[in-house]
């Protein structure tokens, strides 16, 4: 195996990452040596991070130089001696969330409330973050990265490493829908459904059992193609034509929704947000994923008098993963809707440069290495 891998870094936030020559790690006891094959990326990344002390004040970057990258996807080269339940070349996705596992949450089973939750190759929640980066520096932009074990996602054969590398977005959906009790007697309605993440909410409300999926955006033409994925289950309303809360009436003839999934990210306005409160039914639930930045006027009496909840949801498990994965392999969610925008590592600046995306959330950038 190789002494020295490619890895893309950044040294300077807002500054174009380099690709350097770097020593391949070695995985510790209960961790496990992959071999990059595919990782997704926010292909305005750029610009998201030259905002973010404007957008996320709250959320620490990793000491820099750092390689960066959310969603990788490979093949394990080497197992540590602690490792028993994955093998040398099983395919795997790499969650990123990392938790510390001896905190109160985390032995309780709740990793994602754990102080040091932090986004490897990304982000932190806390200032307690950067511990969790000292112990796993290598994010998905490199050829090889340690991952701890508890992370790991074993990937079915009819899964691609491409389409592997988008299950961030696509997991953090489905928490959303596991989160508002989505199953077959549900309606639900998707703000952004035709973004990044609405897709995702729309194919794995799909195959939650959902029997009517409402969704919103502003291009036309791809509210039109998210419908035809299912067009006696989808409905679809451009922003503007009517208030949102009007339409979803008309549409459940007056019973309203289950559920609200918002998916519209920082820099949309919360108009849409606050007028979905009242497309639901009473005891209904809203929750965020698309982070919208900013104070959202929320009239918080209207929703206890209908004992509404309003929540966020972030990202997902390995086990949920896990779930996911076997959704695909049973044939139970279909995948097959994404168009690859494929990167080589060498051309990653150009990638997270904020290229033009006409497909919205059909479009699926990753790198591989």
């Amino acid at each position: 195996m190789a002494k020295m891998m490619r890895a893309a870094r950044m040294h300077d936030v807002g500054q174009p990452m380099v690709v350097e020559e770097i020593p391949v790690p070695s995985p510790r006891p209960t961790d496990v040596l992959v071999k990059v094959k595919a990782c997704g990326i926010v292909p305005n990344l750029g610009n998201v991070l030259s905002n973010w002390q404007t957008w996320f004040p709250h959320l620490p970057l990793p000491k820099l130089p750092a390689i960066f990258g959310l969603d990788a996807t490979g093949v394990i080269e080497e197992v540590g001696s602690q490792v028993h339940a994955f093998n040398v070349g099983d395919r795997v996705y790499v969650n990123p969330a990392r938790h510390c596992g001896g905190c109160r949450a985390c032995r309780s089973g709740d990793t994602t409330a754990c102080p040091y939750y932090t986004f490897n190759g990304y982000f932190g929640f806390s200032k307690k973050s950067q511990v969790i980066y000292d112990d796993y520096p290598y994010g998905g932009l490199c050829e090889y990265m340690t991952a701890p074990q508890y992370s790991l996602v074993k990937i079915p054969d009819n899964l691609s490493h491409e389409t592997a590398a988008r299950f961030g977005y696509l997991g953090t959906a489905y928490r959303a829908l596991l989160k508002a009790d989505v199953g077959p007697s549900s309606t639900i309605l998707v703000n952004g459904i035709s973004g990044t993440l609405g897709i995702g909410v729309a194919l794995f409300g799909l195959a939650m059992g959902a029997r009517k999926i409402l969704g919103t955006a502003r291009n036309k033409e791809l509210l039109q193609r998210v419908k035809a994925i299912a067009p006696d289950r989808i409905e679809v309303l451009a922003l503007g034509d009517e208030p949102v809360s009007e339409w979803t009436s008309g549409v459940t003839h007056g019973e309203g929704v289950d559920a609200v999934i918002d998916a519209l990210g920082p820099g949309a306005p919360s108009d849409t947000l606050v007028d979905s409160v009242k497309t639901l039914r009473r005891g209904g639930r809203l929750i965020n994923i698309g982070a919208v930045a900013g104070a959202v006027p929320i009239n918080l009496h209207y929703m206890m008098d209908n004992d509404q909840s309003l929540s966020g949801s972030a990202w997902f498990t390995a086990g949920q993963g896990q779930e996911m994965a076997d959704m695909v392999e049973s044939g139970v969610v279909d995948l097959s809707v994404f168009d690859h925008c494929v990167f080589k590592l060498e051309d990653i600046n150009v990638a997270i440069g904020g290229i033009e995306n006409r497909n919205g959330g059909f479009s699926n950038y990753v790198i591989c290495p």
